[in-house]
Parts: structure tokens; C-alpha cells; sequence
């Protein structure tokens, strides 16, 4: 004797799944859209809406007789030519090229050093890694500044009381060392937090299986953690790529203490600042801005490219 399907209290037959009503498909869909809608707005108001208007206002240029007339293209003709915006880019390349090395390299080791799990009071250690990184750049800049400082400075004072010469942090020669330090010592906190992230994603089984194959520390970090490490490690040096390029804070405060050696253009950003607000220059503050801009998108994509060609091969 066979069984009969359940009916349904009107009667008919549920022999399988029913289909979902039209109705629940479309507020399905037009889910996702009102989920991303303020985003879209914020990215299209914070961020879009002015690039536009930094790139209209790079067209122009305000004369003295006949106000604000369109040029074209003549605002980039000029910043191309301009030795100081040339010095200024070179000048944070160089920074980039020597500073940001050695801050991965720092926090690499300190999140390996974390991750090992050989370190007594890891997590008040990760702590005090982090914390500068919580100090704002003004303070840190304020804070190493009066370290720094030849006449009043904790360095200066010891170098006096043990008859040497007052280290000169704030010339001309040891300027941008000075400002790498300063950078350094505020974002190895940050950058050993994502790296030390990454390392907690690896599954246990992978160390297990190596170290019962006869592996030990150092051979498991080479051959298992820094290959796991490198989306990590690219974010950040796209992170720092950006932020190298941005550098402005920290020069514009130490400019106080050294206007003989930091001058309104060292840095890109610091130049297209001071011609905006200083030199009332908005238009070729704008395209000063612009290229800057496109410099990051250039050498942030040859660092991609770079990197995706060395896992390839």
C-alpha cells in the first residue's frame, strides 16, 4: 500500500519546493543597491565631486588684467617645468625608496617575533608597538622636534655634558633622516597590526605538518609565513606608497624649528599647499595636486605590476 502526498488545507498538493514569489525576487534585488546607495553618495560627493572641480579649476588661471581665463592645458606645461614641484617629487622618492624598507622590514619582525608565541607579555609588547600610531602626526611631529632640537634637546644637552658636538638632526644632511625616523617610529605599529593579522589566518595544520617533517622556526617562516604574507605585505607597501607621497605634516611642523633647511616646497604637498593658502595660487595649486596625484596612481601601479610579475615567475 503506498502512502499519498500530504495535501494542503485548500486542497491541493505540495509534491515539491514551491517557487518564490516574483514580489520576493525583486525586493531581493533592489536590496543590494539601497545597501550600497550611501556609499555611492559619500564616494560621489567627498571624493568625485571635488576631483572634478580640482580638474576644471586646473584649466584656468587668474591674471591680473582680465581675471580668470582659460588656458588649457599651460597650468601642466608649467608644473612640468617647475624645479621645485621636480624637487619636491624627487625628494619624497628618495624618502620612499630609503624609509619604507626599513618600517616593513621592522614590522615584519615584530609580527613574527608576536606570532612565534616565544615572547613573555606578547600582547603588552603588541600594545606599546601600536600606541605611537595613536599619537597624532602633529604631536609625534611637536614631540620629536623638541627632541631633535640642537640648543634645548635631550640629544644635544647629553652630547654637551659628555663634551661632543650637538648632533645635528635638524640640517640640511640629516634632515630627511630625521623625518623618515619620525614616520617610522609613528606607522611600524600599524603596519605590524595588519601583518600580524595575516599571520593569524594561516591554519595551525600547516606548522603541524612541517614541524612533524622536521622543520623548525625559521625554515616554517621562511617556506610557510612569508609566502601567506605577501597580499599583506603588498597592501601595506601600497599604503605606504600613498602616504610617502602625501607627506606633510611632519615637514610643515619642523619647518618652524628649520626654515633654513625645510623650505615651503620640500615636499609635493606641502608646495601645493602653501600655493593655495600662502600664494592665494588656487588654480595652480590644482594642477600641482592633480599630477601629484597621478604620480601615486603611477608608481602604485608599477609596484603591482612588479609584484604580480615575481609571483608569476
Amino acid at each position: 500500500m503506498t502512502a499519498t502526498p500530504a495535501a494542503s488545507p485548500k486542497g491541493r498538493r505540495r509534491d515539491g519546493p514551491t517557487r518564490p514569489r516574483r514580489g520576493g525576487m525583486r525586493r531581493r534585488r533592489s536590496a543590494g543597491p539601497l545597501f550600497v546607495a550611501p556609499f555611492m553618495a559619500l564616494f560621489l560627493l567627498l571624493f568625485l565631486a571635488p576631483l572634478g572641480y580640482a580638474a576644471y579649476l586646473s584649466l584656468f588661471q587668474e591674471r591680473l588684467v582680465g581675471g580668470t581665463a582659460f588656458v588649457g592645458f599651460d597650468n601642466y606645461v608649467r608644473a612640468l617645468e617647475d624645479p621645485q614641484l621636480v624637487h619636491g617629487v624627487g625628494r619624497v622618492a628618495l624618502f620612499f625608496v630609503v624609509q619604507v624598507p626599513v618600517m616593513l622590514a621592522l614590522a615584519l619582525a615584530f609580527a613574527l617575533a608576536l606570532d612565534s608565541g616565544l615572547l613573555r607579555l606578547s600582547r603588552v609588547i603588541r600594545l606599546g608597538i601600536f600606541v605611537p600610531y595613536a599619537v597624532p602626526s602633529v604631536v609625534a611631529a611637536l614631540m620629536w622636534g623638541y627632541l631633535y632640537g640642537p640648543d634645548f634637546g635631550p640629544f644635544a644637552q647629553l652630547g654637551r655634558e659628555l663634551g661632543l658636538p650637538a648632533p645635528d638632526f635638524l640640517g640640511d644632511g640629516w634632515m630627511l633622516g630625521s623625518l623618515a625616523n619620525i614616520v617610522t617610529w609613528e606607522f611600524v605599529g600599524y603596519n605590524m597590526i595588519i601583518l600580524y593579522a595575516a599571520l593569524r589566518t594561516i591554519p595551525t595544520e600547516l606548522y603541524e605538518a612541517a614541524a612533524m617533517d622536521g622543520a623548525g622556526a625559521w625554515r616554517i617562516a621562511r617556506s610557510i609565513k612569508l609566502p601567506a604574507l605577501r597580499p599583506a605585505l603588498m597592501l601595506t607597501l601600497l599604503f605606504s606608497v600613498i602616504g610617502s607621497f602625501q607627506l606633510f605634516n611632519e615637514p610643515n611642523l619642523l619647518m618652524k624649528v628649520a626654515p633654513d633647511v625645510i623650505s615651503s616646497s620640500y615636499t609635493a604637498n606641502l608646495y601645493a599647499y602653501t600655493l593655495a593658502f600662502t600664494g592665494q595660487q588656487v588654480n595652480y595649486a590644482a594642477t600641482v595636486s592633480f599630477l601629484l596625484g597621478l604620480v601615486i596612481v603611477i608608481v602604485s601601479y608599477a609596484v603591482l605590476l612588479t609584484a604580480n610579475r615575481r609571483r608569476t615567475s
